[in-house]
């Protein structure tokens, strides 16, 4: 494919089309689309980064407010991407609470929080031979159980 050609501006006002790129050759020009390709991006996970955090503060809330429901939750890369790592369970027998690093369970990317509930049992209940489901109550930004075990 033979090389875009850009033409000077018609109106006389080469600063114009200068400033924009269009007199300074295709260098400029790929460098100019670059630079506002990776601005968009940045603004791009900006916004998607805040519509996951906001994901997990709803999530959290309705957990909060009336212990669910769990579904729908959000996906675990969500929770990660919104920076809200670690994932408070309850063992449904025992009450026993502990933190689960989520971010350290191997899942794949569309693995959903409430999914996890199935998943996760409590150490000392499985010592004793019982395998109770975990209650999942809320998403954290920080360990919510000292060391996070």
């Amino acid at each position: 494919m033979a090389p875009k050609q850009h033409s000077t501006p018609l109106s006389g006002r080469r600063s114009q089309g200068i400033d924009q790129g269009v007199g300074a050759g295709p260098g400029a020009v790929t460098t100019i689309l670059a630079a506002r390709s990776a601005e968009k991006r940045a603004a791009g996970e900006d916004l998607i980064r805040e519509a996951d955090d906001l994901l997990c503060q709803s999530w959290n809330e309705r957990m909060w407010a009336d212990g669910g429901p769990v579904d729908p939750s959000p996906s675990i890369d969500q929770a990660i991407n919104a920076d809200y790592p670690w994932l408070e369970i309850k063992c449904s027998r025992c009450k026993t609470p502990r933190a689960v690093d989520l971010a350290a369970l191997p899942h794949v990317a569309t693995a959903y929080v409430h999914d996890l509930a199935g998943r996760l049992r409590c150490q000392k209940c499985r010592k004793a031979g019982k395998r109770p489901a975990a209650e999942l109550l809320q998403l954290w930004q920080r360990s919510p159980i000292g060391d996070g075990t």
